[in-house]
């Protein structure tokens, strides 16, 4: 079982004056994602609690509707108001659940264990615990990045809770550093180093602070962003949300560290273990055309079924939320279709 650990400790006199240059709080962290939610009008009101966040709402469809609920677990330095262009397409079927990854977002910041297996059952037991709450029997799991990995190492350990696994991940997470290392290019490493804030990897992460400049530095690095969610917001909802969320204590941060080595290659690769999932648990890999990530581990997993989506880069689901979502919801349909014909 999850348990609750004590939170990262900062030095007591950088704490002292670190709110007069460091701006941002968990009330301007709530803030930002309410203002990046507003609108989604089909949240209802969950009585539980976790250390995850939300403990509190839920997308639901028309009750009509009893497609198998469908979790969306964020990549690094992500959170639940990522999936702003998503959330409305896929509830119109069936219920869909986001949520914070412990460490991450609004959910509770531990101190995570220092082994990369032990940081990965804090992650995978947090989950479980949400699971136990919201009193869900079985899901489908829809990762990107680290959610993607954390999705699959759920599913080895809870396999009949499991009933799909959607990974929308990187190929190094999947991967070992050996085979990355023959394959890797500069552009996947550009695209690594670009996916992991600045502040974050030489300021959070080192040392639990961003700079002062940290959000105008989000607007500059990664303007991208801003054109990715265009069509919903034409100001600076998308990189202020970014800011708070990666401007927070570096837990999962920091443990997302300890599970890696250089460039995010992971010390236990999922490749390595995934034939372990049950043969009747579905697998497929999404994948954006134009990432700069490799997706060949997808392809070396005999039950995937990867889908490939024109025009997208490695976010996909922000890239093109459109073709995202439609290739979401077949997929889903599939299964539902497998398990009534089972």
């Amino acid at each position: 079982k999850h348990k609750q650990t004590k939170p990262i400790k900062t030095s007591s006199n950088i704490s002292n004056w670190l709110p007069s240059w460091c701006p941002t709080s968990p009330t301007q962290l709530k803030d930002a994602e309410e203002k990046m939610l507003k609108g989604k009008q089909k949240r209802e009101k969950l009585s539980f609690s976790t250390h995850l966040h939300p403990n509190s709402s839920s997308l639901l469809p028309p009750r009509s509707q009893p497609r198998m609920p469908l979790v969306l677990l964020h990549g690094l330095g992500g959170g639940i108001g990522l999936w702003i262009q998503n959330l409305d397409a896929l509830s119109s079927c069936g219920p869909v659940y986001a949520l914070d990854l412990l460490g991450f977002g609004r959910s509770s910041r531990p101190q995570f264990s220092t082994d990369p297996e032990g940081a990965e059952e804090d992650f995978v037991s947090a989950l479980e615990e949400w699971r136990q709450k919201v009193g869900l029997e079985e899901m489908v799991l829809l990762g990107h990045n680290l959610g993607g990995y954390l999705s699959a190492a759920y599913t080895l350990k809870y396999p009949n809770r499991s009933k799909n696994l959607l990974d929308e991940t990187k190929f190094h997470l999947f991967g070992s550093k050996l085979r990355g290392n023959r394959t890797m290019n500069k552009s996947i490493k550009s695209c690594l180093n670009g996916m992991v804030m600045i502040w974050a990897r030489f300021g959070a992460i080192t040392s639990g602070h961003s700079p002062p400049s940290g959000p105008m530095l989000v607007k500059t690095i990664r303007s991208d962003f801003k054109q990715k969610y265009s069509a919903v917001f034409n100001d600076d909802t998308v990189s202020d949300y970014i800011y708070h969320l990666n401007a927070q204590t570096p837990s999962g941060e920091t443990a997302f560290r300890n599970m890696t080595v250089p460039y995010g290659w992971a010390k236990r690769p999922m490749l390595e273990r995934i034939d372990g999932v049950r043969a009747d648990i579905p697998i497929s890999f999404i994948y954006g055309s134009r990432s700069s990530i490799d997706s060949n581990s997808g392809y070396e997993v005999k039950k995937t079924r990867p889908d490939v989506i024109r025009g997208a880069g490695h976010y996909v689901y922000a890239d093109q939320p459109e073709d995202f979502n439609h290739t979401v919801l077949r997929i889903l349909a599939w299964t539902e279709q497998k398990s009534a014909d089972n």
